[in-house]
């Protein structure tokens, strides 16, 4: 039968995705779970531009004029701040989520760079702490694995409030990388599905934060920095609020960031992307007159050195990755493709972490698929790969002139799209007009 092309167009509500979708919550009754992030198009900063030095501006020569990488975080209370050579640092993820083999090899590539780690939900391993020169422990809702001596072991606190992929709700740990150790680190039965509290047990508002921060610096006797993490929502009230209860450093997530498994209609519908998020934060410091002293990072969808670039030209202090640290790795490698059909994918298209089956062994706790990892090896890819990211946005500091990449600033900017330019807060391109901000 010859099928009519005028009858099989696709209905824009209900596209193939949709109607599978219904069909298998018809079917299975329970919502899908998956891990890494968002997957429909969102404004982000590839539409972003950066405005090149000619006449008006003088470019630097890559050869003989210097353009500096470092930053310093936590210079608002700490003792022993961070100093970073470059601003791009690895976010938390957990062990638990990763494999131990994912999380030395983190460790090993931050130390090779000169930046810093982060632990995740779950506690410190001694692979990680020995790897990292520079490590920060992060305190969530759930405690797991929070304790006083891995405390004043870490080189600083980061209080995750919430993440991008999921602002308002909490972590998923699926039985299958329960395994005995983790079971152990985090005081649960192996086995059995983990769903982390949404939120801290002993606060109800911001004014239990400044408590809880308080007592962070008495046990850490204020020498590391203490970070706030929120999940972009309403980051202008978030930062504020942050900063009013102490924090050194803001860190926000926006729903580009992944995740190791939360419901996908979480990952899809809740949040706000990247690009408007960091604008707000950024307004946030600068009406409180708290703009790079108390230092921002920003995260989610961070992929290049070009994305690390216009986030610092918008008002970052440093990026964050995690997504793009994995994909470093090995995640979705084409390797092992007998093991991605068996899970219903392939290379390119994998987002199974919660399923603990990981091909190339970067999340996963099973002892055979682990070994696919090699700390050594994965370390190098990640090490390569954030030297490139680094060299990237370098290369484009000083094409806009630029001494130092943190001198990036708006102006260098320009939208190629409305929703961009309204987001971002800098003008569409050929014009002088920002949509939303009046002219007059």
């Amino acid at each position: 039968m010859t099928i009519d092309p005028r009858n099989a167009r696709p209905s824009a509500a209900f596209p193939p995705n949709v109607i599978a979708e219904i069909q298998r919550a018809a079917d299975q009754g329970i919502y899908e779970i998956r891990g890494l992030g968002t997957k429909r198009r969102l404004p982000s900063f590839d539409d972003l531009l950066l405005l090149g030095a000619s006449i008006s501006r003088y470019p630097l020569e890559g050869y003989r004029e210097k353009c500096d990488t470092d930053v310093v975080l936590g210079t608002r209370f700490a003792a022993k701040p961070l100093e970073l050579k470059i601003p791009v640092t690895i976010a938390g993820m957990s062990f638990g989520s990763l494999s131990a083999a994912a999380k030395e090899s983190i460790g090993r590539a931050c130390t090779a760079v000169g930046t810093s780690s982060t632990t995740g939900d779950g506690g410190m391993t001694e692979e990680e702490r020995r790897a990292s020169k520079l490590l920060v422990y992060q305190v969530l809702p759930s405690r797991y694995g929070l304790n006083p001596r891995d405390l004043r072991r870490a080189d600083a606190i980061e209080v995750v409030i919430g993440q991008g992929a999921k602002p308002g709700g909490g972590g998923m740990l699926l039985g299958q990388k329960i395994s005995p150790r983790v079971a152990k680190m985090r005081t649960l039965p192996e086995g059995i599905d983990q769903r982390s509290a949404c939120r801290h047990p002993d606060w109800t508002g911001p004014d239990d934060l400044t408590i809880k921060i308080q007592e962070l610096r008495e046990i850490t006797d204020w020498q590391k920095p203490i970070y706030v993490k929120v999940g972009a929502s309403r980051p202008f009230f978030d930062t504020q609020l942050a900063v009013k209860a102490g924090a050194d450093v803001i860190v926000v997530d926006g729903m580009q960031g992944g995740t190791g498994a939360t419901q996908d209609v979480f990952i899809e519908h809740v949040g706000i992307p990247t690009l408007p998020a960091l604008r707000q934060a950024v307004d946030a410091l600068v009406d409180l007159d708290m703009h790079r002293k108390v230092q921002l990072i920003i995260s989610g969808g961070i992929r290049s050195g070009a994305d690390v670039a216009k986030a610092l030209a918008m008002g970052a202090d440093a990026v964050s990755i995690g997504s793009a640290a994995l994909m470093a790795l090995g995640c979705n490698r084409p390797v092992h493709v007998a093991d991605y059909e068996a899970l219903g994918t392939a290379p390119g298209h994998c987002h199974h972490c919660h399923t603990g089956r990981c091909p190339v062994g970067v999340t996963t706790q099973d002892p055979v698929l682990e070994k696919r990892l090699d700390p050594e090896q994965g370390a190098r890819w990640l090490r390569n790969y954030l030297s490139v990211m680094t060299l990237e946005a370098q290369t484009i500091a000083r094409a806009c002139g630029k001494t130092h990449v943190l001198n990036l600033e708006p102006e260098d900017l320009v939208a190629t799209t409305i929703e961009a330019a309204a987001m971002a807060g800098v003008p569409l391109a050929g014009t002088n007009w920002v949509p939303g901000r009046d002219l007059r």
